[in-house]
């Protein structure tokens, strides 16, 4: 994949940088402050340049209205503090006031702009909008991966009016989806998890001519029993999609090896610590509910990731949240994290519930990369391009 990178911005100019800031927030104060760290190296790599940085970002749902309590004002001082230098705050993302702010700057200094959707032209990617933010800055850099497949006036209109850049965080987000997907050393292995067929239809269909093998658990992983005759007692499954699941697994044949459970753990309640039994699939009870995939099942996806070059992980293989149904997740994790120490394996993972289940396996930090960017990742995932990053290609 083809993108401008900051190495090649020019120096001692006015970057407009879109950044995630769309922190958790407790009482009027930052309570997790990973995506200001993640703005970072992108910030100072531009005032190490000279140039004066302001930043762009979004903050909840104001709906194209000023909302007091969804100001950006309070990240300021936190941002300040993890840079070592002030962070100057612009009461708008456009206008005069904003143009004075910036130019008061000195060189290598850094503002924070207000909220972008306090403006309704943001979220309808208005050109009038985006010509208002590009007449603040020289150049444009995007390093929101997290907000890359909305076209809105901050992530895809203002890039087509400036000469735009992927920022740090933006670069390593698509070096290792081109790594994972886009030019993947093969064997490639897939591992999807979650709880419907129908959320991830798109994804598994799209996943099925890109890998050589694909792993599906979770809930998911019982519709695909199910609609192979299999007796699953009470569990989660949408038998609705049966015909679909066969679907799929037919398509499959003779491009992407399938891998389902071989045996499972099996539960009358759904609770922590509930009592349990791992059992083959002709032996659940009609009162049992599968709750995660087996010891065997375990063996045969570490086996399969022993003899891959790349592993691209989307969604838990079972209740993680409630132990003992974790133990697929954390075994399979483990495993593949001790692939990637070894230099054997390229693993790289996302959307919402496996980031929770990796960083429950403690194996977060061991992964080659972990992305924090949800729906992107998803939508990146299901083949759709996205609007923030084709904005930014050569």
């Amino acid at each position: 994949m083809s993108f401008r990178r900051i190495e090649d911005a020019p120096a001692s100019q006015t970057a407009l940088v879109r950044v995630d800031f769309n922190v958790p927030m407790a009482d009027g104060a930052v309570s997790d402050d990973t995506r200001l760290r993640a703005a970072l190296p992108t910030i100072q790599a531009l005032t190490a340049k000279g140039c004066k940085v302001a930043l762009l970002a979004h903050f909840d749902r104001p709906k194209g209205k000023r909302v007091a309590a969804m100001s950006l004002q309070p990240i300021a001082a936190p941002l300040a503090a993890l840079l070592g230098a002030p962070v100057a705050f612009a009461d708008d993302c456009v206008g005069d006031a904003a143009k004075a702010a910036i130019d008061t700057l000195p060189a290598g200094g850094v503002i924070l702009l207000e909220n972008t959707r306090f403006h309704a032209g943001e979220e309808t990617n208005d050109p009038a909008l985006a010509k208002q933010i590009a007449a603040l800055g020289d150049f444009y850099v995007n390093d929101a991966f997290s907000a890359a497949h909305r076209a809105h006036a901050s992530t895809e209109g203002v890039a087509h009016l400036l000469p735009a850049y992927a920022g740090k965080q933006m670069e390593r987000e698509l070096d290792a989806l081109e790594a994972a997907l886009g030019n993947p050393k093969r064997p490639v292995l897939g591992i999807v998890g979650g709880a419907k067929v129908s959320t991830k239809l798109e994804l598994l269909q799209h996943l099925i001519a890109k890998l050589d093998k694909l792993a599906i658990g979770g809930g998911m992983a019982n519709t695909f029993l199910y609609a192979q005759g299999a007796e699953i007692g009470g569990s989660l499954a949408e038998k609705d999609m049966a015909e679909t699941a066969r679907e799929i697994l037919a398509a499959a044949k003779g491009k992407c090896e399938i891998l389902l459970p071989i045996d499972v753990v099996v539960a009358k309640e759904v609770k922590a610590h509930a009592e349990a039994r791992i059992c083959g699939l002709d032996d659940i009870q009609p009162d049992e509910k599968i709750l995660d995939a087996g010891e065997k099942t375990v063996r045969k996806l570490r086996e399969a990731m022993k003899h891959s070059h790349t592993l691209i992980w989307n969604g838990p293989l079972g209740v993680f949240e409630l132990p003992p149904f974790d133990q697929a997740t954390v075994l399979t994790a483990q495993a593949a994290a001790e692939l990637v120490k070894d230099g054997k394996l390229v693993a790289v993972a996302g959307g919402g519930d496996t980031v929770a289940a990796l960083n429950h396996a403690g194996v977060a930090d061991d992964m080659t990369f972990v992305s924090t960017a949800g729906g992107a990742f998803l939508e990146w995932m299901e083949g759709k391009p996205l609007p923030g990053v084709e904005a930014l290609k050569r």
